[in-house]
């Protein structure tokens, strides 16, 4: 059967045929090998399932945050302002990918597809101010606290992270049991903790120009800054589609994996990208001394290295076969991405 190897920009951009090795964008060059993901995509259109599933998570976003009193109009903006602002939406359609992936539907999974998606701005709100990373673009737009002022900002990113609970607890289905939303409660609290996001961005921020930072540290950091999130994605999908304990290993470890490569690409565009292509501040990671994969392996070893977690995510579902074949484009499609 013909592989189906996808190229994709921002928006999700048009697709290529190829029977041969893919031919992944100039930036990634040294990735050019067809990877093990790309080789378990058969006939597979991973541009039409995510721009399929972006659609119904987009939908499901704007229905989620609404002005209930004219007292919470303000913040209500605050929050609609990031949260609608666009972007990929890989978590929460990883989220559904894997709840269908053991039998589960969209519906099952969207409540907290969403709420991962308020965590993830939630985390993006707070890394742009001043105190952060102090960045005053995002996604092609003015960040949060130039539009609103710090003070709105930091309450929107609170207001969305407990927003994000009580949306999965009052619109998961009935029929989803009730202690698989609850072990879904408890691994996303576990998720933005100290081992998740916050530990992993305090540990970020305090190596920041700092010299000696290990490549054990690096990946510590974005294990658990970026990973976490990913992590969390896949396993709730899977528990809420009553997946065994053993499957929720096995896309724990392809969502580490997938994590790790997110970020050295991450840290890659950063080098050799514009803040057109990104929609933020390229060049801000080498601006502000912080450590990277470019800055420890160079460029093209980071790349090897991505292709190489890649492959390690891969492996992590074989057994799965074609059930799991949207985890593997996205596992090709974190690398190949342009932003």
């Amino acid at each position: 059967m013909r592989i189906v190897i996808l190229a994709l920009a921002l928006g999700f951009g048009s697709a290529f045929v190829a029977p041969r090795a893919p031919r992944l964008p100039t930036r990634f060059a040294a990735v050019e090998a067809p990877s093990k993901a790309a080789a378990a995509a058969t006939d597979f259109d991973l541009k039409e399932y995510l721009e399929t599933k972006r659609v119904a998570v987009e939908k499901a976003l704007g229905e989620s945050i609404v002005t209930t009193c004219p007292e919470t109009e303000t913040i209500t903006e605050s929050m609609r302002y990031s949260l609608m602002a666009g972007g990929k939406r890989i978590r929460p359609i990883m989220c559904i990918a894997a709840c269908e992936m053991f039998g589960g539907t969209q519906e099952m999974a969207m409540a907290t597809a969403v709420a991962i998606e308020m965590i993830h701005t939630m985390s993006l709100v707070h890394d742009d101010l001043p105190a952060m990373d102090d960045d005053s673009l995002r996604r092609g737009m003015p960040t949060n606290h130039v539009v609103f002022g710090e003070d709105i900002a930091i309450l929107a990113g609170d207001a969305l992270l407990s927003e994000a609970f009580e949306h999965t607890a009052t619109h998961t289905p009935k029929d989803v049991p009730a202690e698989r939303v609850v072990e879904v409660l408890r691994r996303l609290g576990k998720s933005v903790g100290p081992v998740g996001l916050a530990g992993g961005q305090v540990m970020d921020l305090q190596c920041e120009g700092k010299e000696g930072v290990t490549l054990d540290q690096l990946r510590w950091i974005h294990a658990h800054k970026t990973a976490a999130l990913l992590q969390v994605s896949v396993t709730t999908g899977a528990i809420l589609a009553g997946a065994s304990e053993e499957d929720v290993r096995a896309l724990d470890t392809y969502a580490l994996d997938v994590g790790l490569a997110f970020q050295v690409a991450d840290d890659i565009l950063d080098v050799t990208a514009s803040s057109e292509d990104l929609g933020k501040t390229a060049g801000k990671d080498e601006a502000v001394m912080k450590t990277t994969y470019p800055k420890l392996l160079g460029l093209e070893e980071s790349k090897e290295e991505a292709k190489r977690l890649v492959d390690e995510a891969v492996k992590a579902l074989e057994p799965y076969g074609d059930k799991a074949q949207a985890l593997l484009g996205i596992a090709d499609y974190i690398i190949a991405r342009k932003n």
